[in-house]
């Protein structure tokens, strides 16, 4: 029988080729031809069967045959009550879980009166300063049946304390609430840099979370580990895989440090990814990261419990892949996008609307994001078998080659002592820099295709309708906030406060102190402030 070899050098030396680089997205490196010779191994020690160790094939044993991935559609703008009728529309039209989108002012611990939040209040995002705004937000929708996402980190803690006190006023145990705060901190010194407090400070927030959710809402996940900025920022595929694992064994570390058994609360750790252009790529990604996070935390952590060992994750679209250009186009790439997501294995996802590029998505634009979802899961047929390309020579090969450079990667990060030291370095940071710099050259030099960019462009660009956020809602929320601020009780509120400020300093769990605050109507800011005061403020040292 003729090799792969034998017969690179006979046949396929002669054929011809397009005069184009055969490289993923990241730079990967394609063969013209997979066999079963660059899969050796695979199918006796890293493949497997779905909802068997190391989860490769899926961590579950049905999977879309026994229920279809949760469609999570991304929503927020305005004032509470805009994004509250959002989503009441999404959950109209088939949609199974709310996923929140902050304004700025919130999402850096800000109250919408504050100076720092001028021209910012309500617009990329829904406005959140108090309990009422919460309250508000999730009017009508019953939070005992509803899973709930919220993307927020370096104020996350006040606004899960904000989640579990509404759940509480609707009469619902926090132990029947579920859902998942972002709440990953190490990844926003790594890309999105929207932090408070320095890294070690952060974390131990992040940590007194993941502890309290486990032993007092034990059905809600406290951190979503996510690849999707470090991705979003310019990395590689193996450096969001690398980094965002390197991300969760640092939490992992510190939580068993605190003296929990890592069977106590990895069960509800997750994971979020992006899910960029490159097809095979991102399913071989996907395939990867189950097998890495199976393998580590069970030689790394001594894990029993298999759902310690199953990587569960959200995933989104790639904002980045979007175009401004002919922006219609943007829904045949998040289709192949989602498609690639489904065929990954992934438990939920977003799927990005076809005009974000130009401003917060329409609701026409919306339901055609989300109707993506619905005819892939219902049109398509590929969820009618479990991991359908799982045994492709080529997805196996990538999948093996992935994980084995994300490995390298991770060796390294351990070398220097940890995540966090590496962070304190900037080694991430430069590296993912370095990856945007190459992608961006590559597009300049036309050696990579952006459709409607670099490549079949054309001169004048058709306008679409886009969301406009009406300025006067600023000054209606800024107004909201001060009558709050006005009307409370001022000497409850001190003492909440002050509460909070001990326990940074004391060590002690930080979450029933901001519930109890939450409770007296301090705000997302005032709570913020005490975090500024005993923590410090980070500034990025500017590695770059």
């Amino acid at each position: 029988m003729t090799t792969k070899q034998e017969w690179l050098e006979q046949t396929y030396k002669s054929a011809k080729e397009r005069p184009v680089r055969f490289t993923t997205l990241s730079d990967m490196a394609i063969e013209p031809l997979y066999t079963p010779e660059d899969v050796k191994g695979t199918y006796d020690s890293g493949l497997g069967y779905p909802g068997q160790y190391p989860y490769t094939r899926g961590v579950y044993e049905s999977m879309y045959r026994g229920r279809l991935w949760t469609m999570r559609q991304f929503a927020g703008y305005g004032l509470a009550e805009d994004t509250n009728q959002r989503f009441r529309f999404l959950l109209s039209q088939g949609q199974d879980g709310l996923s929140t989108a902050f304004d700025m002012p919130t999402l850096m611990g800000y109250d919408a009166d504050s100076e720092r939040a001028i021209g910012e209040v309500g617009r990329e995002g829904v406005s959140v300063t108090s309990i009422h705004d919460m309250a508000t937000l999730f009017d009508q929708i019953p939070i005992g049946r509803v899973s709930t996402s919220m993307t927020v980190n370096c104020s996350a803690s006040v606004l899960l304390a904000a989640y579990l006190v509404v759940a509480e006023r609707q009469g619902v145990p926090w132990e029947r609430v579920s859902g998942t705060i972002q709440n990953d901190m190490l990844k926003e010194y790594i890309a999105q840099k929207e932090w408070i407090c320095p890294p070690a400070p952060a974390l131990r927030v992040v940590t007194d979370m993941v502890e309290f959710c486990a032993r007092k809402a034990p059905r809600f996940h406290p951190v979503s580990i996510s690849g999707y900025h470090i991705r979003e920022a310019g990395s590689t595929a193996v450096q969001e895989l690398a980094f965002t694992i390197a991300d969760g064994l640092c939490y992992v570390e510190d939580a068993v440090k605190r003296g929990l058994d890592v069977d106590e609360f990895a069960p509800r750790l997750s994971f979020f990814w992006d899910l960029h252009v490159d097809f095979l790529e991102e399913i071989a990604k996907l395939r990867a990261a189950r097998r890495m996070w199976a393998r580590l935390m069970k030689e790394r952590f001594g894990a029993r419990d298999p759902r310690s060992m199953m990587l569960r994750t959200h995933a989104q679209t790639a904002g980045v892949s979007l175009t401004a250009q002919q922006p219609i186009n943007n829904v045949v790439r998040v289709a192949l996008q989602a498609m690639a997501g489904v065929l990954g294995g992934v438990q939920s996802m977003h799927t990005n609307s076809m005009d974000e590029t130009l401003a917060l998505p329409t609701e026409q634009s919306v339901m055609v994001a989300l109707r993506t979802q619905q005819i892939i899961a219902e049109e398509t047929g590929i969820t009618n078998t479990i991991d359908p390309l799982g045994g492709s020579y080529a997805v196996e090969a990538l999948t093996d080659k992935i994980e084995a450079e994300a490995m390298d990667y991770i060796q390294k990060i351990d070398n220097m002592g940890g995540m966090l030291k590496a962070i304190e370095r900037g080694y991430p940071q430069r590296e993912i820099a370095e990856a945007a710099f190459n992608y961006q050259r590559q597009l300049e030099e036309g050696i990579k295709t952006v459709v409607g960019v670099n490549k079949f462009s054309i001169p004048e660009e058709i306008p679409i309708e886009v969301l406009k956020i009406d300025r006067a809602l600023e000054e209606r929320q800024i107004q909201r906030v001060r009558k709050m601020k006005r009307e409370r009780n001022s000497t409850a509120v001190k003492d909440a406060l002050k509460r909070v400020a001990e326990a940074c300093r004391s060590g002690e769990n930080l979450m029933e102190p901001i519930c109890e605050a939450v409770r007296r109507d301090t705000t997302v800011g005032e709570i913020s402030d005490v975090f500024r005061t005993e923590f410090g403020v980070y500034k990025d040292p500017g590695w770059l």
